[in-house]
């Protein structure tokens, strides 16, 4: 995951990478929809700025309590999420 601050943004704005070599689109839209329903969990909690979130192969067989727990933790390392996130873990 990579985040660029910008406080001139209203919201953040997500975007996600997947290659075609991660699976087939069922498999790829379903890992978008997850991801875009964790970071819905957290929209009020984010930094506004500009987040690209980019995947590996066996993202599709990911439950979405790991893509949260793994989000979370990205997002705690970019620095991306304020301390009233810590308090959802």
């Amino acid at each position: 995951m990579t985040f660029a601050a910008d406080r001139h943004l209203g919201r953040p704005r997500v975007a996600f990478a997947l290659s075609r070599h991660r699976g087939t689109a069922v498999q790829r839209n379903r890992v978008r929809r997850r991801l875009r329903a964790v970071f819905r969990e957290f929209a009020t909690d984010l930094a506004p700025g500009r987040y690209l979130v980019g995947t590996r192969a066996a993202a599709s067989a990911v439950t979405y309590q790991r893509a949260r727990a793994e989000l979370m933790r990205l997002l705690l390392a970019a620095e991306a999420m304020s301390n009233q996130g810590n308090n959802r873990l």
